[in-house]
């Protein structure tokens, strides 16, 4: 790998606020950075040495975006991964490879991947349409997940009676058994081209139960060790499977009983991880420098108990955004804020993310909770 004098070109595929914060960390290694994007208006225009105007599912727009650069990588896992098998032959660096991306990209294969590789997880059934489910007749409840291009709640279905099988997908789904979870978890991991593997500490979720994204994070979580360790565990065992280069989070549910099983994998920076930025040694936009670079991975301890939360669009509200409250909870010791970059709000768009610390872990809940009810992202 070239030394870090600027010379190195850093290729990432989509300009959100991902690619954005991770563009930011590369500043810091000398680290050049080409993005493509299908919005001209990307909240990583501004900051890459090179913005292309393209389709991240177009075949030539991302093979000819990827020859210009010594690493290819991702902020969202819907691109063309013909272009990027054959930028490989080629000798290109695709991290992640695209066999985890292709393999990620349809949650019924990223399913079956974890039955074969006896990662505990909830028992599921394939369909190719709405008939095909309709014809099984499938006691109640269960949840429903869109096959292919699902995000932030989009593409998943609550079936809890008949009345429900009115809104069910026609296209090609996944049915879960509906699992009674005690806490959502996520731990992020991060292997380089060696294979040394590291974790960051496991944090808890709360997610917004109109939008099933995720809302409010607590960093770290003070379950017992050996629910955690069981945790850190199926998170290595999974990035280890797949041999992944990068950084990939695990979400997990949490049962009553102890038991601990995979709900969904990304293989790129996560909401679970925005707190790292200011709650640990290294942040999850680093280590994932750090893995595609093959660098030696960081220290991930927690610096402070940190809660983050997702600044969302506000119900009823679209066009410029306007950030009601802001001024109050700077007022605060221990808030850091994260805009995105997004002229224009929409209902659950996400608008950026605040970070609250505090050596006291319930003091940085009951902070946490005042931002939440105080900024507003209206228009």
């Amino acid at each position: 790998m070239k030394a870090f004098y600027g010379d190195l070109k850093l290729g990432i595929l989509g300009g959100g606020q991902l690619g954005r914060m991770l563009i930011q960390e590369s500043i810091n290694f000398n680290i050049t950075t080409y993005v493509l994007d299908p919005d001209i208006h990307a909240p990583c225009k501004d900051l890459c040495e090179k913005f292309v105007h393209g389709s991240l599912t177009d075949y030539e727009a991302v093979y000819n975006f990827g020859k210009k650069v010594d690493v290819l990588t991702i902020e969202i896992e819907k691109v063309n991964v013909d272009a990027l098998e054959q930028l490989e032959k080629e000798g290109v660096k695709v991290f992640p490879q695209s066999r985890v991306i292709r393999l990620i990209q349809d949650k019924g294969i990223q399913k079956q991947f974890f039955k074969e590789n006896d990662i505990h997880t909830a028992s599921f059934r394939l369909f190719k349409n709405k008939e095909e489910l309709l014809e099984a007749n499938l006691p109640f409840p269960y949840i429903q997940k869109l096959r292919r291009d699902g995000y932030d709640g989009r593409g998943v279905n609550v079936i809890k009676n008949e009345a429900d099988l009115e809104k069910a997908f026609t296209e090609p789904c996944l049915v879960e058994e509906m699992i009674h979870f005690e806490k959502e978890l996520s731990v992020i991991v991060a292997r380089n081209e060696d294979g040394k593997v590291r974790t960051f500490p496991c944090v808890e979720m709360e997610f917004n139960p109109e939008a099933n994204l995720v809302e409010f994070l607590i960093s770290p979580s003070t379950l017992s060790d050996e629910i955690l360790q069981k945790a850190d565990q199926l998170a290595i065992k999974v990035a280890e499977d797949l041999k992944i280069v990068g950084i990939l989070a695990v979400e997990l549910f949490l049962t009553p009983e102890g038991d601990i099983l995979v709900n969904e994998i990304a293989p790129r920076p996560h909401n679970s991880g925005h707190q790292s930025i200011e709650g640990n040694y290294t942040s999850q936009y680093e280590q994932m420098l750090r893995a595609i670079f093959n660098l030696p991975l960081g220290d991930t301890r927690t610096i402070s108990n940190a809660v983050m939360i997702n600044l969302l669009g506000e119900k009823g509200f679209e066009g410029t955004a306007e950030y009601e409250g802001l001024n109050d909870i700077l007022e605060i010791d221990g808030v850091y804020i994260h805009l995105y970059g997004k002229k224009i709000t929409k209902p659950f768009r996400k608008m950026g993310h605040i970070t609250i610390m505090d050596d006291d872990r319930e003091k940085a809940i009951e902070k946490a909770r005042f931002v939440q009810k105080t900024i507003k992202v209206k228009s």
